[in-house]
């Protein structure tokens, strides 16, 4: 194979490389945990491109608002889901738009774009 070739491949690799990383071993931006706001356990997420904070820390047994701040009009970030707890709410564009659920038990909960390509990680810790 000629340079040009090998480029070309390297190329090729590198970007299948990149795009697995991006979308399936990238983790999770930035991580909080969610402040007490009158009872409820509370966090601004932004939705641009992704979820910042990607990482969020709840106490089981408390209330929870997810308050979604989207920054955009994607149409891969105009809706979140989050199965284990029965979400499934659309996101106007530029608008803040809250969730609000009571987490029961300890355990790890993913939410994702309606297409699941953005995602994120709820951490519910036990509420002793």
């Amino acid at each position: 194979m000629s340079g040009m070739e090998w480029a070309v491949v390297a190329a090729g690799l590198t970007a299948i490389a990149w795009i697995n990383w991006y979308f399936f071993l990238g983790g999770v931006p930035g991580a909080r945990a969610a402040a007490a706001v009158g009872g409820v356990q509370e966090v601004l997420i932004r939705v641009q491109g992704g979820y910042a904070p990607g990482q969020i820390t709840v106490r089981a047994g408390t209330p929870v608002r997810l308050i979604f701040d989207r920054q955009e009009d994607s149409s891969c970030s105009e809706e979140i889901v989050i199965p284990d707890f029965g979400v499934r709410r659309f996101l106007p564009p530029f608008e803040r738009t809250p969730v609000e659920f009571t987490p029961r038990t300890p355990g790890s909960h993913e939410f994702t774009c309606g297409m699941g390509m953005l995602r994120g990680r709820l951490t519910v810790e036990s509420g002793d």
